[in-house]
């Protein structure tokens, strides 16, 4: 299954702030749920595993459910055309500026992995042994009481 990395708008043709039935629709049935709860239990978020497919979506509970985020480790994945797995540190920096995305955040984990951060595009990128093992990317939200999130329609 190609998998469309779409920042700020979804995966494939499911945009983000759809609901589950929506999803279920899209992908089918999910391989595994799972429900994660913040500690102090503000937040609640149900993810759908796709491992076969190599992604996982969430839905997040503030704003009913609905689909805010997706974790992509499939090697065959596009980003805007291009096979990001295939690509270094460096060429995928270059992708992000020409889509002009250019603020850049860098942090090395405790247990090795590295993190690529692009805020403006809400995209995260995880590296092991300089290479990309994973995307993480979604909607702007404010975990505070204003419960604010953006959707793209």
């Amino acid at each position: 299954m190609l998998l469309d990395i779409r920042p700020h708008e979804g995966l494939n043709t499911l945009l983000f702030g759809t609901t589950r039935p929506e999803a279920e629709a899209a992908f089918g049935a999910a391989e595994e749920t799972e429900s994660i709860e913040s500690g102090d239990g503000n937040y609640k978020t149900e993810v759908w595993h796709y491992w076969e497919k190599g992604f996982s979506i969430f839905f997040d509970e503030n704003v009913n459910y609905k689909f805010t985020c997706a974790e992509i480790d499939n090697p065959d994945a596009q980003l805007w055309g291009e096979r990001i797995f295939d690509m270094n540190e460096e060429e995928i920096i270059g992708l992000f500026k020409r889509k002009g995305f250019k603020e850049i955040d860098r942090e090395v984990h405790e247990w090795g992995e590295r993190r690529l951060s692009f805020d403006d595009a809400l995209v995260d990128l995880y590296f092991e042994n300089n290479k990309l093992v994973s995307v993480n990317y979604g909607i702007l939200s404010d975990d505070g009481d204003n419960k604010i999130v953006i959707f793209p329609n």
